[in-house]
């Protein structure tokens, strides 16, 4: 282990706008961001972007640069009484501060409605400036009426150039890692693997240095990077190839009707740090696609999770996310649904844009009742039971079916019902 209790990661933090690597088009001298940190009014915003790219860093920097008290909280482990709590520190100091504070929120995505709620006021009226972070889109996860308060910055992924600076400043300046015997052959799978993450990149390094014994050289190549990290690396990564496995595996679990498997998987992804409301949108999907016509309850309820996750927050949404999760394992199964419009969509790219059937047509004027718009249409309200037979498709694919009733009991009586009225489905 490195000799150092504070992580390679924490001691390369920059401190400065000298020492800031990459979102150049924020941060350089004529962009957007420095320039109004720079004319010293600022205003509150939001930074958007993948994990390990200077979302928390550039919050603290700017906070130290413009000299402001700085506020910093987690939505993962807070909740509505710190954010009060800073609130009413702030308005109890005003008056012996010059400017706001800065109130930095990471992870903001993962707040609920309530805790948002609660910074609207403070927001507004500047008791704080408020410099959210999140890696999820704020136009869904951010209540409108806190977006609307806030300016939104895009974050990028670092560029090669950028992961070579911070590579070789940590190699050159890290008062622990220069005293080391390195020898630096090739850096593509270390670039590659870090995914244009800069705490991912440092993490390696201390990986790679950490399973050398003392004394030996240390030893920078594609092979040897590959090999020492897959020694070393069992943690859930939400953001690499473990995060699309995982939830593969919850997925499948599901639609194989395991509810075993599948909150097994879900708390392996929950302990993991992944993202409550990806799941449970993956959860409204998977009940349209899985399960649909078989248990149309399935997706109502899948949508009162995401809803109730997005409300409440965690950890009390691991509740209703299990619940939904076996509910929905031990649903019956039907993706009649998903395979109609695949179909329909593989009749629209063969065949292109049909004409809509004359009587099919609006005929809103005179001139197009002329033409035969609308002519021999049949209201269905107007025949027994609500229903007549007559053509609902183009002519060229006439009697096509698309929707093929499958072998549950909800989808029975919609075999049955179809039949009735003489409509060619294939019987159950």
């Amino acid at each position: 282990m490195l000799n150092s209790n504070i992580p390679l990661a924490e001691r390369m933090r920059p401190s400065s706008f000298s020492q800031f690597v990459g979102q150049e088009h924020l941060v350089a001298p004529d962009a957007v961001l420095r320039k109004m940190i720079e004319s010293r009014n600022l205003a509150s915003f939001i930074l958007w972007g993948p994990p390990g790219v200077g979302k928390t860093t550039l919050a603290r920097i700017i906070a130290q640069d413009l000299e402001r008290t700085f506020y910093s909280l987690s939505a993962v482990s807070s909740g509505v009484k710190d954010v009060r709590q800073i609130i009413d520190r702030s308005r109890s100091n005003k008056m012996f501060q010059k400017n706001s504070p800065i109130l930095f929120i990471d992870e903001i995505h993962r707040f609920s409605k309530s805790q948002q709620d609660a910074l609207l006021g403070a927001v507004e009226d500047g008791t704080v400036v408020l410099i959210g972070a999140t890696t999820e889109n704020p136009s869904f996860e951010v209540i409108s009426p806190l977006l609307s308060r806030c300016q939104v910055y895009v974050l990028k992924p670092l560029g090669v150039k950028d992961l070579e600076t911070l590579f070789e400043r940590a190699l050159k300046e890290d008062e622990y890692l220069k005293t080391l015997n390195i020898q630096v052959e090739e850096t593509e799978a270390i670039f590659r693997l870090s995914g244009g993450d800069a705490r991912k990149l440092l993490n390696i390094i201390e990986i790679v240095v950490s399973s050398y014994d003392q004394g030996e050289t240390i030893v920078f190549n594609d092979e040897e990077v590959q090999k020492r990290l897959q020694k070393n690396i069992v943690l859930y990564d939400k953001n690499g190839e473990q995060h699309y496995d995982i939830i593969s595996a919850f997925i499948k679990s599901i639609r194989g009707s395991d509810p075993n498997g599948a909150v097994y998987w879900l708390a392996r992804m929950i302990s993991g740090g992944e993202d409550p409301l990806f799941i449970a949108r993956r959860m409204v999907i998977l009940a349209s696609e899985d399960i649909g016509l078989a248990n149309p309850n399935a997706f109502l309820m899948a949508n009162a999770c995401f809803d109730a996750v997005h409300k409440i927050g965690m950890p009390e949404g691991r509740i209703p996310l299990s619940q939904t999760a076996i509910y929905l394992a031990t649903s019956a199964k039907s993706n009649s649904a998903y395979r109609a419009i695949e179909e329909a969509f593989e009749s629209v790219m063969r065949h292109g844009d049909l004409s809509v059937p004359l009587h099919l047509r609006n005929a809103p004027t005179e001139l197009m009742k002329e033409l035969g718009y609308a002519k021999d249409y049949k209201y269905a309200h107007d025949f027994e039971q609500n229903f007549v037979i007559q053509e609902f498709l183009p002519a060229e694919i006439s009697g096509t079916s698309f929707y093929h009733p499958q072998d549950n009991a909800r989808e029975k009586e919609i075999s049955r019902f179809l039949e009735r009225w003489g409509n060619k489905y294939s019987k159950v």
